[in-house]
């Protein structure tokens, strides 16, 4: 301490040694998980995995080896995508490590000495300066104006002064903690706590027990997984049952069976999900969000409540001055330099000084010259008790900082309205400090020269976003861990607490990592879609608990960066919003391509199954079947997840947690859809049948089937607006889909060895004009009812 003999010869080597084995290594510690396999095997769970693995079983049977290859690579990589997720959330607890202290000064045997931090053991006495992470909890026993940062653990942007003696007044003051790093002054300080029993150490817990639940559209996807695995099972078994009846072979039943669960099953749309969300991720990288899950991107477009850290995220996360009040603010502004201990490059020193010296500079006092022309003759440090610090110079004047309700009393002149004035940048949540001076070194006799009001200034983009937040329905709270006066004021700036709003609904002040899940948590029971953004240690157990985990990646740690689902690159709280639209794009997306693909599912179903009733022939083979999904509901749909986002996604409201993926209208437009597809197929196939035969009636419903689900992916686009109101080449890829697809399934026609086993015959060009025009009807009759709806 200072060069003063320390009073304490501390712990000696071997009591030392012995607690390290008594509590372990001051080290955070990963707690047991489940392990790999267990891990790997719950991503291959669930109804839809289920119905795709007997998809590939079915294929393989029928000797479609190609198309089983297919959905066994779609389940393979969708189910490696969801280990790595999972396996990636555990590293975030590695990331609380980074912050402990590499190495520590303690005293042992009576002399201070550097140890490894993992050696830090209770009872240490460890030695603190300026620039130094502390590396384990403890009390402190001596502290010369000592100050430490903290806004990693309580998200306070200023330094926090520190001193001995105040445990029954204010605890906090008396304590140093794990993680944080210290801004001025020295200090000693008794170690209580090291490893998991630190602050940080809490908060790894936290971290490591908070829920991760579903996301929204996994949810909504599950619900229609149940519901199409029950509809195959049932016509399936309807189908089969009426071949029985019939009297047909049970190896025509079986196969018809098979071919029907074949073409019950959209085994696109894994695929389809997976590049949806890809998608979503390029688009949303080139404005600055960098998404680590892919579900992350459509999860954001499900939000309801977005909860924001104050610090860093809605405010810059620097102290400047916001207001002065002083009849001659240069001469304000040459005081604040001229009692100030921080340092410019670096910068160094307390974030309170910092923004003196900045203000000052930016009036062209620079304290490298005023440390130069008047240097120091004497100084008074700040002290807690005293709350202030003066500064006598060269030039014979005292020059005095502080706190203001300290400092008016030793004012004889300049402080007339000053009280006023205090109160009223106080209740704007602003930091006020007193400048004065003087001639006399015992701070008596002062003269007040005005008053500087700072604060953490909120983003001028943030303000923006939060009231585009408000326009889309979404509900912005606000959770800091500074003084309730400083939130509600910048709660009020920023435009998320207005006349109406329950303040203790929309800010949480003083907020605690603990406190800060609970409320997340407490969204969550209320059925909310919770986002949740924060850059320091003590945001990311609540990070990891929301639905949708959004870190800062310039001001943020590497803690929060590794618990969340997403981060900003720029820290640029409107980035929130841009990907809020590119998520509710992709759900629009994902929801239009599944009806297209189901209500395709749908008509082949009822082609055969009608069929089946009628005691036809069966109008399409298995290897056809198989055919149709890869053709038309494949490569349309991943082709239909790349439309651009309709602009006015933004002002529509969010849409509610417990709202199907498919509601009334979407399984509406699926059945419609599948009734004309089938109705023109097999009305193709029973005309044809009675005078040409069943290989003729076979060729041209299997062509007019793809024609026409090739031309409803047009039509598929918008349940509203019509073809040339989308436009037709907003969408060139489902353009070149369209025309390679028709180009194949011609070409599949008119190559003998490959319609031979496709069990078909030729097309003539009047048969494939046939084919198309009786395959656009759906079309046609789609496009015709949106335009009558329009016009009503």
């Amino acid at each position: 301490m200072d060069g003063r003999p320390i009073s304490t010869p501390g712990l000696s080597s071997d009591e030392a040694a012995a607690r390290l084995e008594t509590h372990g290594p001051n080290l955070l510690k990963r707690e047991s998980g489940d392990p790999l396999w267990r891990i790997l095997g719950r991503q291959f769970t669930g109804p839809m995995v289920v119905l795709l693995a007997a998809a590939t079983a079915l294929s393989a049977a029928l000797g479609a080896m190609a198309d089983a290859v297919a959905i066994a690579t779609i389940l393979t990589l969708n189910g490696l995508v969801g280990f790595a997720q999972e396996y990636h959330a555990q590293r975030a607890v590695l990331a609380l490590r980074a912050m402990t202290a590499p190495r520590a000064r303690v005293v042992r045997d009576g002399h201070p000495i550097e140890i490894p931090a993992a050696a830090v053991v209770p009872g240490d006495l460890l030695l603190l300066e300026a620039g130094d992470v502390v590396a384990a909890d403890g009390c402190l026993l001596e502290a010369n104006n000592l100050s430490t940062i903290e806004a990693a653990l309580t998200g306070e942007s200023a330094a926090v002064d520190k001193h001995v003696g105040s445990v029954i007044a204010d605890p906090e003051r008396d304590e140093v903690y794990a993680g944080t790093a210290v801004a001025t002054g020295i200090g000693l300080t008794l170690v209580r706590g090291t490893g998991m029993d630190t602050e940080l150490g809490k908060i790894a817990h936290l971290l490591q027990t908070a829920r991760h639940d579903a996301t929204p559209l996994q949810q909504r996807l599950a619900k229609v997984n149940r519901t199409l695995l029950w509809i195959c099972i049932g016509i399936v078994a309807v189908v089969a049952a009426l071949g029985v009846l019939h009297g047909e072979p049970w190896m025509d039943v079986l196969l018809g069976s098979v071919s029907l669960a074949v073409a019950a099953v959209p085994e696109g749309l894994p695929a389809v999900v997976t590049v949806a969300l890809a998608i979503g991720v390029r688009r949303m990288a080139k404005r600055n969000v960098l998404v680590r899950k892919l579900s992350a991107v459509e999860t954001l477009g499900s939000a309801t409540v977005v909860c924001t850290d104050k610090t860093g995220t809605l405010t810059t996360g620097k102290m400047t001055v916001r207001e002065i009040w002083s009849a001659d603010t240069a001469r304000l502004l040459y005081i604040a330099a001229a009692c100030n201990d921080a340092d410019l490059t670096g910068p160094t020193g307390d974030p309170t000084e910092i923004a003196l010296l900045h203000a000052a500079r930016a009036t062209g006092v620079e304290r490298p010259d005023i440390e130069h022309h008047n240097p120091r003759a004497a100084v008074n440090p700040f002290d807690s008790d005293r709350k202030r610090m003066s500064i006598q110079r060269a030039d014979g004047k005292l020059y005095v900082k502080g706190a203001v309700d300290l400092l008016l009393p030793l004012c004889v002149a300049g402080a007339e309205g000053a009280a006023s004035a205090n109160a009223r940048m106080a209740a704007l949540g602003l930091r006020v400090l007193a400048m004065a001076e003087g001639a006399s070194g015992d701070e008596a006799g002062l003269t007040l020269v005005g008053l500087a009001g700072l604060a953490d200034p909120p983003r001028l983009d943030a303000i923006e976003a939060v009231a585009v937040a408000r326009k889309a329905g979404l509900i912005t709270v606000m959770i800091t861990g500074d003084h309730p006066v400083t939130a509600h004021a910048i709660a009020r700036e920023m435009g998320i607490l207005r006349d109406g709003d329950d303040p203790a609904e929309r800010v949480h002040a003083r907020a605690t990592p603990e406190q800060k899940l609970q409320i997340v948590r407490a969204w969550k029971q209320r059925g909310a879609v919770v986002a949740m953004t924060g850059d320091g240690v003590n945001d990311a157990p609540a990070l990891r608990e929301a639905h949708i985990g959004i870190a800062m990646g310039r001001s943020g740690t590497e803690v929060t960066r590794e618990a969340a689902d997403m981060v900003l690159a720029d820290d640029n709280f409107s980035s929130i919003i841009d990907a809020i639209h590119e998520g509710r794009a992709i759900f629009d997306n994902i929801r239009k391509t599944l009806v297209y693909l189901l209500a395709g599912n749908a008509g082949e179903l009822m082609v055969m199954l009608g069929a089946s009733i009628a005691g036809l022939p069966l109008p399409l083979l298995p290897l056809q079947l198989l055919w149709v999904n890869l053709v038309t509901d494949g490569l349309p749909a991943l082709a239909l997840v790349m439309d651009p986002a309709v602009p006015d996604l933004l002002l529509e409201q969010p849409r509610p947690p417990q709202q199907p993926m498919l509601g009334r209208a979407e399984w509406l437009r699926i059945a419609a859809g599948g009734v004309l597809q089938a109705v023109t197929c097999l009305s193709v196939f029973v005309v044809v049948l009675q005078s040409e035969g069943v290989l003729r009636a076979r060729t041209l419903a299997f062509a007019t089937l793809v024609f026409g689900e090739l031309f409803r992916a047009f039509t598929a686009r918008s349940a509203q607006r019509g073809i040339w109101e989308v436009g037709l080449f907003t969408n060139r890829t489902l353009v070149a889909v369209v025309l390679c697809s028709t180009a194949l399934q011609i070409a599949i026609h008119q190559t003998p060895a490959i319609r031979q086993r496709f069990g078909v015959g030729p097309l003539s060009l009047q048969d494939v004009a046939t084919a198309m025009a009786v395959g656009a009807i759906p079309m046609a009759l789609v496009e015709t009812a949106k335009w009558l709806r329009r016009r009503r």
